[in-house]
């Protein structure tokens, strides 16, 4: 094999061969631009298409070359050479009844023609040398009006008439509106429907029947019982993983990067577990939002915790990205892309990357704050252990593209890392210098040039040599060919750190090389409170970033959490676009008790369990799910909450269901890493033993642990609706299809549940048949049968002759697979 450093030594070819750059205008060019075009352009555009109007139109400038460059809201306006293509000409032509400039008059023919010839010549045009400068056509005074902008209020409770009713404050807004409407809440639910839905709601699994009698035959109240089931509950280990859960699909949490080479991420279980452990401690969401955006930057008493903030920041870290990707400007602008994007919709209910290419075309974001954003994550060194081909580069997993979980290695890691982007980006420019000055200067600054790009690159393969050493260090020895195996148990993480503090220029269109405006680092001026903090030139601007993000002063956060943990125990959010509170989203049903809810949150120090504990002990939340026509006539979506609303389990419930039906789920959290670093999509199973994607169903953990490989997820998963892992997604799809009863009714690890359940239903000291249905029905639907349910299924056993096993396997497929076991009741 070719030597890495001469290997890399080749890329100096450019400076001895690159093409001649594009031909100047001639002098008779300009002149007619001059004379004829410029002329024609101040007179008939400039008033509505220059710095100097008062509002521009359509985003566009034609009072300077790159003005016309960029390009306008509708896009490119000039394609030099392209007279016919080109937007502006079709506009002066009035071709187009909808598009047509000037709009008061036409030009004349001599003007159209002028045009056309001044682009067909290729639209010469001396006015270059001036940075593009955005002007935002936003409406702000209207943009800021919108509901979700404005500062959270706290609402006196309403008066009710139905004084009995409400068991919170939060019932009684909910109540007023139904009153108001002439509408009656339904009965609460039965107390065997309440333990399945608080249970299945709170920690994912279903009630054991023991825990089922225990409630039923609580003789204290209600309100009683019901509290020390929650209270136990939120205790439970389970609580954690059923609610972390919920936030890795905020998170986009996945195992393996996706798109085009889709390698795994052998570190990425560090943060899941982080995830788990916080919603079990009940980390304050405030501080649970400060770690994963600057945890490497908040002071920590221990190493452990200095950790534990490091890993948090993998958040940061997990985004799909196309490591195909060459170009390396365009690799760094598109992870800052996937981090804005998910800062916005995960805590904001924000499109923000919406106004990468232009301003948003809804909200009042412009693409200025789009940029000023991006100069934060921009300052960032995401160390995700991976890196793109750029620079013929083949190895995509790159351990010193991790951090140490070792302070002192880490340090040294990170200076490290810096340096190599720094060279790299050297070495980037060194190129395109050598390919942009061909022809225009003498020999001895194409030596110069050369000679810098040498020095560069060996500095850089030094680097890379001393990389590669500690990663076998850190490895488990060599798999074929010779490159280290990764020990995905290694003390490394997924994570950010700061990197050089820099000011992006904003990207006309979203074009890398079509550079604008230098824009300073800031927040979004719609949403900038009187404690914004400011940002300083010798840090990122992370930690002031979560700081004003966890503000009690910020209109959006508290609002959207709660609003997420409303959706889960009810079904939907009381604003139903639970990740978009823009003007393009829904608008709250209950406004003032959002407002309700986010101040408590709020006061109660941004404790979710505590939030979680207030819902569940509502009289709202314990409504039954009966269908009343008299209110369905006034409220048939239940807007009004007037009933709770029937909600079918995610894909990870209704498989920890069949496995704890079962008796095959494992509690203990496994150890390690799921997914096989070596092969993708495999994970491991007991005694470290590889499981294929199709075989994971079984492995006997938690859903939560199983691997998440991007694009190749368990059949199961896809089946029922799990969270596409590439971005966002905190309102999963709910589908109902064909492929859902045939996967219940036939798939082996279906089955083998089925088996193993009647085998402990078999196993239990009961006098006879009945009784024995009444455990199953318990076990399974977390009620008693039937008198007609019993009779039809003794007549099914009876049927099924000498054996019971087979008999009784069959009967509790059957009731795995009906609708009632796949939904909250």
């Amino acid at each position: 094999m070719m030597p890495p450093s001469f290997r890399h030594a080749l890329l100096a070819i450019p400076f001895a061969a690159v093409p001649l750059a594009a031909d100047e205008p001639s002098h008779e060019q300009l002149a007619f631009f001059e004379e004829s075009v410029r002329p024609l352009l101040v007179k008939h555009c400039y008033e509505c298409h220059s710095t100097e109007a008062e509002k521009v139109k359509g985003g566009l400038l034609l009072d300077t070359k790159e003005g016309w460059m960029a390009g306008g809201d509708s896009g490119e306006a000039i394609l030099p050479g392209k007279p016919d293509e080109s937007l502006v000409l079709e506009t002066v032509r009035y071709d187009n009844p909808d598009l047509q400039m000037p709009p008061k008059y036409r030009l004349s023919e001599e003007e159209v023609g002028i045009l056309t010839e001044w682009i067909a010549m290729g639209a010469p045009d001396p006015r270059s040398g001036e940075k593009i400068t955005k002007v935002s056509s936003i409406d702000w005074e209207k943009g800021k009006a919108h509901w979700a902008f404005q500062p959270v209020a706290n609402p006196q409770p309403p008066v009710v008439s139905d004084t009995a009713w409400p068991r919170d404050d939060l019932d009684r807004f909910l109540l007023a509106k139904m009153e108001a409407a002439g509408v009656q809440p339904v009965a609460d639910a039965d107390r065997f429907a309440l333990i399945r839905r608080v249970t299945l709601d709170l920690t994912g699994l279903p009630p054991t029947v023991e825990e089922v009698g225990a409630f039923v035959h609580d003789p204290a109240t209600d309100d009683e019982a019901l509290a020390k089931v929650v209270d136990r509950l939120l205790a439970s280990p389970a609580f954690g993983e059923r609610w972390g859960r919920h936030w890795l699909d905020v998170a986009r949490y996945a195992d393996s990067v996706g798109k085009t080479r889709n390698i795994p991420f052998p570190y990425a279980w560090r943060y899941r577990n982080y995830v788990i452990d916080a919603f079990n401690a009940d980390k304050p969401y405030d501080q649970f939002l400060v770690e994963q955006l600057a945890g490497d930057l908040v002071d920590t008493g221990s190493p452990e915790e200095a950790a534990e903030h490091l890993v948090a920041t993998g958040f940061l870290a997990l985004g799909s990205m196309d490591l195909n990707e060459r170009d390396r400007e365009q690799f760094l602008l598109d992870r800052i892309d996937d981090q804005i994007d998910t800062l916005g919709r995960a805590t904001m209910g924000l499109t923000l990357g919406c106004a990468r290419c232009h301003d948003h075309k809804f909200d009042p974001v412009a693409q200025t704050d789009y940029y000023a954003l991006a100069g934060i994550f921009g300052s960032t060194r995401t160390m995700s252990g991976q890196s793109s081909r750029r620079g013929n580069n083949k190895e995509y997993h790159q351990p010193g593209l991790l951090v140490s979980l070792d302070p002192t290695i880490a340090k040294s890691r990170a200076d490290r890392t810096a340096e190599i982007e720094r060279l790299e980006t050297r070495l980037a420019e060194l190129r395109q210098a050598g390919k942009g000055e061909s022809g225009k200067v003498g020999a001895a600054r194409r030596k110069q040039l050369k000679q810098e790009f040498f020095s560069v690159q060996k500095q850089l393969n030094d680097l890379r040599a001393i990389e590669s050493e500690e990663s076998m260090s850190a490895s488990s020895g060599k798999k074929k060919g010779g490159t280290p195996k990764i020990d995905p148990n290694a003390p490394l993480a997924m994570a950010a750190m700061e990197g050089e503090v820099v000011d992006l220029a904003l990207r006309v269109r979203g074009e890398p090389d079509l550079k604008g405006e230098i824009i300073p680092r800031a927040f979004p001026a719609v949403l900038q409170h009187a404690a914004t903090p400011a940002l300083t030139s010798d840090r990122s601007g992370r930690l002031e970033l979560a700081e004003w993000l966890t503000s009690a002063d910020h209109p959006l956060t508290a609002r959207v959490m709660v609003n997420r943990v409303w959706q889960h125990l009810h079904g939907r959010g009381l604003v139903e676009t639970v990740d978009n509170f823009g003007l393009s989203g829904s608008a709250p049903t209950h406004p003032e008790l959002l407002d309700h809810l986010a101040t408590r949150f709020v006061a109660n120090g941004w404790s979710v369990k505590s939030l979680i504990r207030e819902i569940v002990l509502s009289r709202s939340y314990r409504l039954g799910t009966t269908h009343e026509a008299a209110n369905a006539a006034k409220d048939e979506n239940n807007s009004l909450y007037w009933r709770s609303n029937l909600r079918r389990l995610e894909a990870e419930a209704i498989r920890d269901s069949l496995l704890a039906a079962g008796d095959m789920l494992q509690e203990a959290r496994p150890e390690g890493a799921p997914a096989n670093p070596e092969n993708k999509g495999k994970a491991k199973g007991k005694g470290k033993k590889r499981v294929e994607p199709s075989d994971l169903v079984a492995t006997p953990v938690r859903s939560v642990y199983l691997p998440v490989m991007r694009s190749k997820l368990p059949g199961m998963f896809t089946v029922f609706d799990f969270a596409e892992p590439d971005q966002v997604n905190g309102q999963r799809d709910v589908t109902t299809v064909a492929p859902q009863a045939l996967f219940l009714l036939n798939n082996p690890f279906v089955v083998e549940v089925s088996k193993k359940a009647a085998e402990r239903i078999l196993a239990q000291d009961l006098p006879d048949e009945p009784a024995r249905l009444r455990y199953a029905y318990a076990y399974a639907l977390c009620r008693y049968p039937t008198e007609a349910e019993v009779t039809r299924a003794l007549a099914f056993l009876a049927e099924g002759g000498d054996d019971r096993t087979a008999s009784w396997t069959a009967l509790t497929q059957a009731l795995y697979s009906s609708a009632e076991f796949r939904y909250v009741p």
